[in-house]
């Protein structure tokens, strides 16, 4: 008796532990290399020429995408010369596969040539996203 709660005990604290690896990198944003990302055709985004857009993929159906939805806004109205652009995933699969967008959501900057700089899986915070784009608007 006392073995088996043990060892639910024990596989209960494996899960966590493993959840939580999985996890902890969720929203975090992560600089892209270069020349990885200049190989990718990005005309078909909406990019803004003047400066960084902030693109990210969503879903109708993906309710993580609409808390990033208003932190983007959030900071896109806060910094005033940064575009935001969504896609969903469902509409335009082919650039999410261009993309490597493996989950939702997914957000990208991209600076003003059309380079991407950084990406992250889950929801971003809004501190991030600014610091990040800072350098872009200069």
């Amino acid at each position: 008796m006392i073995a088996s709660l043990v060892a639910v005990v024990a596989a209960l604290a494996l899960a966590g532990v493993i959840g939580w690896l999985m996890t902890r990198r969720a929203g975090a944003l992560r600089a892209t290399d270069p020349g990885e990302a200049d190989q990718v055709d990005t005309s078909d985004l909406g990019l803004s020429s003047d400066g960084p857009t902030v693109v990210h993929f969503s879903a109708t159906w993906c309710s993580p995408c609409s808390q990033v939805r208003r932190v983007v806004d959030q900071v896109c109205d806060d910094l005033g010369e940064v575009a935001h652009v969504e896609i969903d995933m469902d509409d335009n699969p082919a650039a999410a596969k261009r993309l490597s967008v493996l989950s939702l959501p997914t957000t990208f900057i991209f600076d003003a040539d059309g380079r991407q700089r950084y990406r992250t899986a889950g929801v971003p915070k809004a501190d991030d996203l600014r610091s990040a784009l800072a350098p872009l608007l200069a």
